[in-house]
């Protein structure tokens, strides 16, 4: 039985998501991601013109005329979610958290892809494999999906492993496949299973961060806080390792070094991207994910149109 109060955040959530997917982004995922290439549809009579390599010479024979193959777009294809619910992405200081704004940009997802009549399928990980739900299409599957984001029972695993995700979606999906990668990256060691994996698949990382695990408030640049707040000497306790420290917020020193360490963490993930052609989005819990989303969106089409 599912509770009644993940069902209203799943419809408010549907709601949302389709407004999005209709006003925001018609046209633009159908644009830039494409099928898996041609796929036969029928026989026609020739026509001047016509590709004579085209020719179908059994029909040909057996009709006593000629006839050419005609070809469509293989629209269909299969959409893979891949999202950490690791203890980290349990935290938010803002509205949500950051596994609420992970399942949210499923939703949309989601739904942008039973628009376009392509398989949804979900890999939830921590660290392991928490949940596989094959992909398929329609509603109901994609219902399904966003109830077991918003609903699973706390994971089994409190680390983080991408690399084990990333390895898992190669053994289940053969064919070449959409992939968004929903993580803040708390992790090590998976930089070469990315660089892997994409190789085979369009593999998108979304980033999801919070402001209080970023920069300091001057670094944020829209006025937006971040970074540690002086509250004094505070007990922080890691939700992965479960390590606890006592940390004095009041010193500048610490918050420095806190504001340095994190500055360093996303620049060298953000290079390493670029360095591999490995298109990201960037999202924080405190601001719309749907303006990272949409340049994204807008990225890709202008570069499809430049192919």
């Amino acid at each position: 039985m599912i509770p009644r109060e993940i069902i209203r955040k799943v419809r408010k959530i549907e709601i949302v998501t389709r407004h999005y997917v209709q006003d925001q982004m018609a046209g633009a995922y159908h644009s830039i991601f494409k099928g898996a290439g041609i796929a036969f549809e029928e026989v026609r009579p020739y026509q001047v013109g016509d590709d004579i390599r085209l020719i179908d010479w059994n029909v040909s024979a057996r009709m006593s005329d000629v006839f050419v193959k005609l070809f469509v777009e293989e629209r269909e294809m299969t959409v893979m979610l891949l999202v950490d619910v690791s203890g980290s992405l349990a935290f938010g200081s803002a509205s949500s958290t950051k596994r609420e704004i992970a399942a949210e940009i499923a939703a949309l997802l989601s739904f942008s892809a039973i628009e376009n009549n392509d398989r949804v399928g979900l890999i939830m990980f921590s660290d392991r494999i928490e949940r596989f739900i094959p992909p398929k299409k329609g509603r109901k599957h994609v219902l399904r999906v966003v109830v077991d984001l918003l609903g699973a029972a706390p994971p089994e695993g409190r680390g983080t492993d991408i690399e084990v995700a990333l390895d898992y979606l190669g053994h289940v999906t053969k064919r070449r496949c959409v992939a968004f990668l929903m993580s803040d990256f708390q992790a090590a060691g998976w930089e070469s299973a990315l660089k892997r994996i994409a190789r085979r698949h369009d593999i998108i990382p979304i980033e999801i961060r919070d402001p209080r695990e970023r920069h300091a408030e001057a670094e944020a640049g829209d006025g937006a806080e971040g970074g540690l707040v002086p509250m004094g000497v505070v007990l922080v306790e890691d939700p992965e390792t479960g390590e606890a420290v006592w940390l004095d917020t009041d010193s500048r020193r610490v918050r420095e070094a806190f504001s340095r360490a994190a500055r360093r963490e996303e620049f060298d993930r953000h290079e390493f991207f670029r360095r591999n052609k490995i298109d990201y989005v960037a999202v924080d819990t405190s601001r719309p994910y749907l303006e990272p989303l949409i340049r994204f969106f807008r990225l890709r089409e202008k570069r499809a149109r430049r192919v």
